[in-house]
């Protein structure tokens, strides 16, 4: 372990600890790198805060998101990789070597670093959003939407994804109510026709959420405002088992935009196919850089390809 104020090196930096940093961890131990992996606050990232996890393969019977998530630790750890509970607060990829610096003032250098800080869900900031997150709020439709088969759901937001997900879960549940802030969808006309067509979307324009309620066994509907600060004015409440939001994701790359290529939206953007940056020996992998399919057996593929992109690094290929 590095000592206070000290600089330790090592060949290869794993930054993040959801599917791709778990599984770069993985494979970069099975190819003798060595790796030190920081899991950042939310160790285990976006998936411990799942319940059921059905979708993943391996999981016939389904596991929870944390379960998922410490097999995934235990796995790594069991190849060697040196997995740390810490922050990275900094770094300096103008090498290599590349230096990052964590949140305890230490730093640590390394070869090759595969970032996997992953994507923050963006949430509408309601108390009870929090409440009953797990237990009726979702932000990935394709992840949850198979618990709410036949049963009432709302989803917020305006754009392509929000109209993606009504879609999705149009075909799994009874009413989807499509909630909008503004009086139009921002989404593609192809998108919105589709929307408009299904027979159990409800599109709710000019409504905003104010509160969920439930009780102690999960979520049971939305208050919702209608045309807020306006005369007409008024407060209604649906009853839903489900929210999702779809209101964007932000990608947790504050840190790196100093050094690497960002997409608009803030996802680093890597070379073609492979997990290549712009920066030699720093390589992305999950939802950091990945804006369309943000799924957990994707994030995990991607993490493989990162620990192999490092390694043919490191041996010069």
């Amino acid at each position: 372990m590095a000592t206070d104020n000290a600089t330790e090196k090592v060949k290869c930096l794993i930054i993040g600890s959801g599917p791709a940093g778990y599984t770069a961890a993985i494979y970069a131990a099975r190819a003798n790198l060595a790796p030190v992996l920081y899991t950042g606050l939310q160790q285990g990232g976006q998936l411990t805060t799942t319940t059921e996890v059905e979708n993943f393969p391996g999981y016939p019977e389904g596991v929870t998101g944390p379960v998922m998530m410490e097999d995934m630790q235990r796995q790594a750890a069991r190849f060697g990789a040196d997995i740390r509970f810490g922050i990275v607060a900094g770094v300096d990829l103008s090498g290599p070597p590349h230096r990052a610096t964590l949140d305890d003032g230490n730093s640590i250098e390394a070869d090759a670093v595969i970032i996997a800080t992953g994507a923050t869900a963006r949430y509408l900031g309601l108390p009870s959003e929090e409440q009953f997150r797990g237990s009726g709020v979702s932000a990935c439709a394709t992840c949850d939407g198979f618990f709410y088969r036949g049963k009432d759901v709302a989803v917020v937001g305006g754009g392509d994804t929000a109209c993606e997900e009504a879609i999705y879960l149009a075909g799994l549940c009874r009413e989807v109510y499509l909630i909008v802030r503004k009086n139009y969808l921002r989404a593609s006309k192809v998108m919105q026709q589709r929307v408009f067509s299904a027979p159990n979307i409800k599109v709710l324009f000019e409504h905003d959420t104010a509160e969920l309620f439930g009780s102690t066994t999960g979520l049971e509907g939305a208050r919702l405002v209608y045309r807020r600060g306006a005369p007409d004015e008024e407060t209604r409440e649906i009853r839903v088992d489900g929210f999702f939001l779809a209101i964007g994701h932000t990608p947790n790359t504050s840190i790196f935009k100093e050094f690497l290529h960002l997409d608009e939206g803030g996802y680093i953007i890597t070379d073609g196919a492979s997990t290549r940056t712009n920066v030699p020996g720093v390589f992305a992998a999950g939802d950091v850089m990945d804006p369309t399919y943000r799924q957990g057996i994707t994030s995990a593929a991607s993490g493989c390809k990162a620990a192999i992109d490092a390694e043919r690094y490191l041996a010069g290929l």
